[in-house]
């Protein structure tokens, strides 16, 4: 008989599911314990974050958002990684911070929290970044007050047709509107030290997709009109690059235009928006995208 307790309601799924030990189930394909693709120095996030050492960063499998287009798809989607303990995983933030990284950046973490704030406590010598997609539950957040110095969410959608289309999560905006507010009254106005290093805040960041400018500029008024200047850190991010089973969505498998960056970049520039960072185009390569190879595991 399964214990009531042990049924996982910890993302905005609210699955029901009983995701004991490594065995997957639920939408994220996972159970409780954590599984690992990669640990790394990462060089290309925001420069506050990746500083000139990288930013130590874990890569977690499984997802529960499990959008159609996803540049982590052999991770999120099809769940490539290996099991790790939580003490295991204690160790692998030691030997990032041991090669120099800047901050440890726990990418797409939310369906571990359990285990991930087993291997938090007593805190680490650097920032914590919870990196992941923005569809948070508020009551998961709570629990992280006092882990996390640095939220690192995606806004992915302020309108529900997209976010019901490419990622069956009609309720996204709202979700994340809500987690995101929930993420800023945990770390108050980003500081950055004098070493250009994000020390604690949120960046929230938004992935242009082709097709799909009016949802771009609607996530960046709600941005411009929900926080006032040295609040939040905005990055604005034109890196897509055609991956996934998009047979349905001929409208993604192209990159962006110079049409719709230019568009997008000049409705950015006019908002009001003065902290954060944009890509240039050229930034579409697969190269940004890591190697899974459990290297770091």
């Amino acid at each position: 008989m399964t214990n009531t307790n042990d049924l996982c309601n910890i993302c905005p799924r609210r699955c029901g599911e009983a995701r004991g030990g490594t065995s997957g189930a639920g939408v994220c394909g996972m159970g409780r314990d954590p599984v690992v693709a990669r640990a790394m120095l990462h060089q290309w996030e925001e420069p506050c974050v990746s500083g000139e050492n990288g930013s130590g960063t874990v890569f977690f499998s499984g997802c529960a958002l499990n959008c159609v287009y996803c540049q982590n798809s052999d991770i999120s989607l099809k769940r490539f990684g290996k099991p790790v303990t939580v003490a295991r995983l204690r160790e692998i933030y030691g030997e990032l911070i041991a090669q120099g990284a800047h901050n440890i950046n726990l990418v797409n973490p939310t369906h571990f929290s359990d285990c991930i704030l087993a291997s938090l406590e007593g805190g680490l010598p650097v920032p914590v970044v919870w990196n992941s997609g923005g569809y948070e539950r508020v009551e998961t957040l709570r629990r992280l007050e006092g882990k996390i110095q640095i939220y690192l969410p995606d806004m992915k959608y302020a309108l529900r047709p997209p976010a019901g289309q490419y990622s069956s999560a009609a309720d996204y905006p709202e979700t994340a509107r809500r987690a995101i507010l929930e993420m800023f009254r945990q770390t108050g106005p980003y500081l950055i030290n004098d070493d250009g290093l994000l020390t604690c805040g949120v960046i929230i960041r938004h992935l242009i997709l082709p097709e799909n400018l009016e949802n771009t500029r609607r996530v960046i008024d709600w941005v411009s009109e929900t926080f006032k200047p040295g609040d939040v850190l905005f990055s604005l991010m034109s890196q897509y690059t055609p991956c996934g089973a998009l047979d349905d969505f001929p409208e993604l498998r192209r990159r962006l235009t110079q049409e719709e960056y230019d568009e997008a970049v000049g409705y950015l520039e006019a908002s009001g928006i003065e902290d954060g960072f944009f890509q240039e185009l050229s930034s579409a390569k697969e190269e940004y995208i890591p190697e899974f190879d459990l290297r770091g595991v």
